[in-house]
């Protein structure tokens, strides 16, 4: 009998803001004993360098991925891919990847999967997992969507995709940024099964997730 083979979850990043979403998903699955395969688009390169002045490059990608996610814990179970390589892995049904996350997703993005245009890696890739039927979540980043971009979103929505704006929810008792990204990043993991502990969950009782984060009990506004 063969050795079992590594399945990873492949990772896309494309141009849109919120790269910190991304670093969220990617430190949350590497916690998790998961392996990841990264592909980042060359418009996410633009991004991760003005959101946190990283400049992610393909021949430093273990360097630059350690800076972007603060530390270099689990980066033996990355591998990365260049979004130009169509000859990667990822890029047939063959490999053994569990599916794909994408995060955060640009309307561009969005398009492209939807439409089977594979114009680089992350799309073709995405239309692949798409094809063998395997787990794809599309964390769409944008404000607001026009109707081209809605029918898009519909069409992944036939096609078996998760589509997850990024929103994040308050319920959780999140009061710091890191606390909101997390929470879509924990939404992101939930939506392919992936256990974590980015955000607290609800239980039926208001006000619990701020009473347990040290917000106190929720006000209420008089007359309600």
């Amino acid at each position: 009998m063969g050795t079992v083979k590594r399945q990873p979850w492949v990772v896309g990043v494309s141009g849109a803001s919120g790269t910190p979403y991304a670093a969220s998903v990617i430190r949350a699955l590497l916690a998790a004993g998961e392996s990841v395969d990264l592909i980042v688009s060359r418009a996410a390169r633009l991004t991760i360098l003005d959101e946190t002045g990283i400049s992610f490059r393909d021949a430093h990608w273990r360097t630059d991925l350690a800076e972007w996610l603060g530390g270099d814990e689990g980066l033996d179970d990355v591998r990365f891919w260049s979004a130009g390589d169509f000859a990667a892995g990822p890029s047939s049904g063959s490999y053994p990847a569990k599916g794909m996350l994408v995060v955060p997703a640009t309307t561009g993005a969005v398009a492209g999967i939807a439409l089977g245009l594979s114009k680089d890696l992350l799309q073709r890739v995405a239309s692949v997992t798409l094809k063998e039927r395997r787990p794809l979540v599309v964390c769409v980043r944008e404000t607001p969507l026009n109707g081209v971009t809605l029918k898009h979103l519909v069409e992944l929505d036939a096609q078996g995709a998760v589509v997850l704006p990024a929103s994040p929810g308050f319920y959780a008792g999140g009061s710091t940024v890191r606390e909101l990204v997390d929470f879509v990043a924990g939404r992101v993991l939930d939506a392919v099964g992936v256990p974590h502990s980015l955000y607290l969950r609800w239980e039926g009782e208001l006000g619990a997730a701020a009473r347990q984060s040290g917000g106190g009990a929720p006000a209420v506004a008089e007359g309600e």
